[in-house]
Order: C-alpha cells, then structure tokens, then sequence
C-alpha cells in the first residue's frame, strides 16, 4: 500500500495579515511606552494584543477598556487613600466597581474596571495616585495603537 503524501498546510490570508498587524502594533506600543520612559511600559502592547484580538470590534472593545481603566484607576486611587487596605475593603471595592458600572451602563467595562482597582489598591509601587495615572496612561496608549492598527483595512 503506497503512502499518500500530505498536503502542505494551506497559509490563511487572513491569519497571517492579523498576525503582521498585531506584531507590528504591539512593537509600536512597547517602543512608545518606552520612550515615554512609563516604568510598566508593559501595559500598552498587552492592551494593544486585547483590543486587537478580542472577539468584539475594536471600537467598542477600546471604549470599554478605556471606561474600565479610567473607573479602576480611579476608584482604586480613593479607596488606597481613604481605606485601610484589608480583604473586607478590597472586596467592597469591587463590589462599588460593580455598581458603578451597572449605574453608569458600561456593564461590559466592569472586568476591566475590577482588574485596574485591583492593580491600583494591592500593587501600588510608590504613591498611589501615580500609579493609577501610570495605569492608565499605559493602557490607554495601547488602546490608541490598537485603534490606529484597526484601521488599517481589511480587518476580516
């Protein structure tokens, strides 16, 4: 019985393209970051990677990263400088995360929101404030890169 050689893998168009643009976009970002001298220039290309390879549009995708972050950033800011930093608190704190997000419907930005107040309020590096700024400043510059190479048509 003769062996039947196997096909080469065929090369996905559209695979391929995403992968160029996400390699690119996330160089982009880390390069910015860095330049920027951001201390955890790592946040950006990791946004970057979110928002490009989300199932959900990019668009929307960013809005409710950038909603998130900003709402983490800064209720954890208040809760590290108001509240003593126990479970309990930090457990209120995300539970508030919750509500402001049901309040404000961005329901869908309440993961990001979550994990933002917690990066803020248990690994808070130096003043608390500067790294809920820093945090934000670096997502959000990878939300942007994200967005720039969104619209570098075709996206599908």
């Amino acid at each position: 019985m003769a062996h039947k050689l196997a096909k080469p893998p065929r090369i996905h168009w559209v695979a391929l393209r995403e992968t160029v643009r996400t390699a690119v976009a996330t160089l982009v970002s880390l390069l910015l970051a860095r330049t920027l001298k951001l201390p955890e220039y790592y946040w950006a290309p990791i946004s970057t990677i979110v928002i490009l390879q989300s199932t959900i549009d990019p668009l929307q995708g960013s809005w409710q990263r950038f909603v998130g972050t900003a709402v983490g950033a800064v209720l954890g800011g208040v809760f590290a400088t108001f509240f003593a930093r126990t479970a309990v608190t930090y457990a209120a704190g995300i539970f508030l995360c919750g509500i402001v997000a049901l309040i404000f419907r961005v329901w869908s930005a309440y993961r990001v929101t979550a994990i933002t107040f917690t990066i803020v309020v248990l690994i808070s590096h130096g003043p608390v404030w500067h790294t809920a700024w820093r945090r934000f400043l670096e997502v959000s510059l990878g939300i942007v890169v994200a967005l720039l190479a969104a619209l570098v048509p075709p996206r599908k």
